[in-house]
Formats: C-alpha cells, structure tokens, sequence
C-alpha cells in the first residue's frame, strides 16, 4: 500500500493520541471544515478508538457555542465568553473552535492580548480537569503567536489522497450511470488519472470538478483530464507566486532532440500505481542546459501535455519580495503548492538566474532560498517533476549537479543535419497551409536536405524565424512562397553560431564530461567553431560549412 492511501488513517491516530494524552490546544490548519469535523467526531465518539468518548462541540463568531442538537447560550459568540464556558464544562468534551486565527495577528500584530492571555490562562485547568476535555482550532491558515507556541499543538491534516478521490469518483459513477444521463467511458487506468490530476483539490473542488465534467457534455471520459486541470489552475493563480502554463504543444512538434524524448517517454505515467509494482519512485527532474534557442523551454511544455500533468512555471523574480522574511516563505509556498496539486510539472526557466546561491550581496536571501529548494529536490516525495533550463550553467554551484538532485542532465547542442530537417518541417506545416501561398513549393525531402544543409549552424528559434522571414517576403509582394525566399533569407541571418562563438565552445567544453547529449549518437556530428566575420566572407553567408566542424558536447548515451 502507498504512502498516500495511509494518510487519513494516520491523522487519526496522531488525533486519537493527543486526545487520549489530554493535550489542551491541537492546532490544524485546513480549507476543508467539515471533512475534517466529520473525522473528529468519528475520533471523540468511537469507544473502541478512544477510552473515554466526547462530546464535540463547535464555535463560530457567528453562531457561538454548539453542541450535538442546539446553541448553547448567545452570549458564547464572544470569544472571552466562549472560553469561559470551555473553562466551567465539566464533561468530556471536545472544543472546535472555527476561525480563532483572526485573533492571533500576523507577526504581533492585531493579536489581542487579552483572548491571548485567556487561553493560557485556562490551559492548566483543561489539563487537569476530572473529564477529559481538548480545544481545536480549525482555520484555513497557520496563525500562531509567540505566546502560545508552547501550549499549542500543530497537526496537519492532508488533502484527500488520490485513493479517496477515486472513491469520490466511483461513487459519483455509480449514482450518476444508474439514471442513463450520463455515459461513463472509462478503465480502471483512466479513473486513476482522473483522480491524480484532482490531487491538489479540496473533497469539494473535486467533486464539482467531476460534476462539471458530467454536465458538460454528459459524458465522462478521459479527455475531461484538461477540465480538471482547469480547476486546478483556480488554485495555483491564487498563490500569485507560480504561473500556470497550458500548453498544447505535442513532443512531436519539437524537432530533433530524440535521445531526450526517448528518456522522457520511458517515465510516462511512473506516478501512477502500476510503477509500484516495480519499486519505481516518481522521477525527481531533469536539468537541461546548452545552446540558446534550441528548445530547451519547448520540451518543457511538451513534457506537460505529453504526461498530461499541469504545467507550473516558477518565475524567480516573483520569489524575491522586499519584505524581510517573505522571500523565503514565498519559496516555502510555490513548493507546498507544488505539491498540492502534484502529479504536476514545475518549469524554473533560467535556473542560473534566481538560483545561484553564492555572492548576491542580498544579506544571504539567496543562499537561504537556494537551500531550501536543494534540500527539497533531494528529500520530496510528492511527485513534482522538476525541468530546469540553463544557459550558462557555469553559474550553478555544484551542490544543485550532483546526483540525488536531478535524475539526468541533459546537453543540447546545435542541431545535427536531420534535426534541421525534422525542425524546418515542423514549421513548415506548421504555417504553411494555404494553397494559394504553398503555389508550387513542395516540402520534400530533397527541398528539406537542401533547406538543412544550407543552414549549418542555426539553432531552432532562429529556423524558425527562418521560415516566418520567407513568408514575410511571400506576403510582401503578394504571391506565393518559393524557395528563393528561404535562400535569400538564410543569407541574411547571422547565427548565434558566428556571434556567440566562444560562449558555444565553453559550454560544449562542460558538457562534455557532465552531461548527456540529448541528441542520438548515431546523428552526433558537430562543429568545431572557428572565427568568421563579415569581411572574410565575401558572400555574406556567414555558416559556412566549411568554418564549422566536428566536436560535439555531451556524452554519447542512448537511452
């Protein structure tokens, strides 16, 4: 049995043994009332789970004391006169007090001093009281002053687990398949998707996720994945801190890079329970780095919908806030939300960037955050899958590169002859569709190895640009594409082969010893890349093949 299927069964027995040990304050911070007021009623009066049983009772500001059948007294909507009464119960009992945090303040501040005072006040005689009695405070976030954090108790209770989601959505079949309205078209592995992409969600949320899906269109298959990933994307805007990315872009649209699509599909679904059977953990990231514009970021979004997991982008600069201390907990909350909405793909973009770790002149922000996301990517259990991109990776401190951090990095390099081809045909189709602007042009195989052989060199955004260029020349005097306007717009590019020369060489140089190419080694042949200039190249063809030569960065590995 998995870790996660346990989890409600161990708030229980955490629950159960404060309550047997007498213990005055519990603390549990949750969104979810009555889920888990239902579970400590369940507690309180079970004789066989606890010796002596309780009575629960409840306080809101609104509503003020309750028990199991009607209010106690008005005057308990006071929160001084609420703990009166707690104080002078003589039966066994058990306090959930909702919402108490807005009486605590934030950081010393709006606390009242005298709520405060009267809770550790009363704190010995609950102890010692000759009924058993506890107090719950029940509230949506972590309030807790200085003065009480000794007398209180923190106890977290966890968002349904993918088992009890499932058992969610059985339930909701069984009810809904009964009347015909609804047709159910699902397997066993496609309920279990359903249920991992609603990890993340409240009881409620996903059972309104479900219903909209059935509502919808009055069916509930696997496609209704990307809907519930829709309310997921509800939960990661409100944390303002990670960005929700939804990507269509399929691992078929990213031309070349084979070595590295294998390595991914290889891990498809290994969240899922089936990969238990094999002892296999959810994969910890991948680190990839190499040569600007040649997809580093598009195998990041391709990874999301092939997967079919949310991708969240985590934007460093949003990290970094003014306020002293906020840094980090802004770092502590894009990882908790992370994982709350895990299965789930978190893309750090320019890694280097926000996580160098050493020397920022920042009063140690930096280092600290950077700790706190090293200690994280070693000891996660969620499945957060990490896809970092670098370009200069010479900025990364070696503790981020060693193994335990990342499962694999990958090098990219300059693409080879045939990922030209694939990424010029890629573009290709991709904007070329018209009958009236394709004319006579004809994408085969011979205009593509041409097309490719010309373009030694250029990355794949700058193909891209390429392509788009040509269409421009097209449109500009109204006709439609040829081959010429390829030709003479490759002439006109100067690659980031020719201007970015020996920032190419130093991270090939690296890579060849640290990483793996992400490319096949049956197609690794590369360049050795030599000074050229405009005044030495008469034609003004500045990717001569001539100037670029053998000598790939990256490890030769299949995969």
């Amino acid at each position: 049995m998995r870790m996660e299927k346990n989890t409600t069964y161990k708030f229980k027995k955490d629950l159960t043994s404060l309550l047997k040990a007498r213990f005055p304050y519990i603390y549990i911070p949750t969104w979810e009332e009555d889920r888990v007021l239902s579970v400590i009623k369940g507690v309180a009066c079970d004789k066989d789970t606890i010796r002596t049983p309780r009575q629960v009772f409840t306080w809101s500001l609104t509503s003020g004391i309750v028990g199991q059948s009607e209010n106690v007294s008005q005057e308990t909507k006071s929160p001084i006169k609420a703990l009166e009464f707690i104080e002078k119960c003589s039966e066994a009992s058990v306090f959930v007090l909702k919402d108490f945090h807005v009486f605590f303040g934030v950081n010393g501040r709006g606390q009242d001093n005298e709520i405060v005072r009267k809770i550790r006040d009363i704190a010995s005689s609950i102890k010692q009281s000759n009924k058993p009695k506890n107090v719950i405070f029940v509230s949506p976030s972590l309030v807790l002053p200085i003065d009480l954090q000794k007398d209180i108790s923190i106890l977290e209770f966890n968002l349904p687990t993918a088992e009890e989601i499932k058992t969610l959505l059985n339930e909701m079949i069984q009810v809904n398949s009964s009347t015909g309205r609804i047709s159910i078209d699902l397997n066993e592995d496609e309920k279990e998707k359903l249920a991992k992409a609603a990890l993340g969600l409240t009881f409620q949320e996903a059972e309104n996720s479900f219903a909209r899906a059935m509502a919808q269109d009055g069916r509930l298959d696997a496609s209704d994945i990307e809907l519930i990933l829709d309310e997921k994307c509800q939960v990661i805007k409100k944390t303002g801190i990670l960005e929700f990315i939804k990507s269509n872009l399929k691992i078929e649209d990213v031309g070349g890079l084979e070595n590295l699509k294998r390595w991914l599909m290889k891990r498809n679904k290994s969240w899922l329970d089936s990969a238990q059977k094999y002892g296999l953990p959810a994969p910890k990231g991948v680190l990839i780095t190499g040569v600007p514009g040649c997809g580093k970021s598009l195998i990041a979004k391709s990874i999301s919908a092939m997967w079919q997991l949310p991708l969240l982008r985590l934007d460093m600069g949003r990290i970094f806030s003014g306020i002293v201390g906020s840094s980090e907990e802004n770092m502590r909350k894009a990882i908790k939300t992370a994982e709350a909405v895990s299965p789930s793909v978190l893309w750090i973009d320019e890694i280097e960037k926000g996580l160098s770790g050493q020397d920022s002149g920042d009063s140690g922000t930096s280092t600290r955050i950077f700790g706190t996301f090293l200690t994280w990517m070693q000891e996660k259990t969620e499945p957060v899958f990490v896809v970092a991109t670098a370009n200069n990776i010479s900025k990364l401190p070696a503790e981020l590169l060693r193994k335990g951090r990342f499962d694999e990095i990958f090098f990219v390099d300059l693409p080879t002859f045939n990922e030209r081809k694939d990424i010029f045909k890629v573009h290709i189709k991709k904007r070329i569709k018209d009958d009236f602007v394709k004319g006579d042009f004809s994408l085969t195989d011979e205009v593509l190895s041409e097309l490719s052989k010309i373009t030694e060199g250029f990355v794949g955004s700058e193909i891209e640009q390429v392509v788009i260029a040509a269409l421009f020349e097209a449109y500009s005097e109204d006709r439609s594409i040829t081959f010429e306007d390829f030709e003479k717009t490759i002439k006109n590019i100067v690659p980031l082969v020719v201007t970015q020369a020996e920032q190419i060489r130093a991270i090939r140089e690296w890579a060849n010893v640290r990483a793996v190419a992400a490319t096949p080694k049956e197609d690794l042949f590369n360049y050795e890349l030599k000074e050229t200039s405009k005044e030495n190249n008469s034609e003004g063809n500045y990717n001569n093949p001539e100037d670029i030569k053998s000598s790939r960065g990256g490890r030769a590995i299949d995969f």
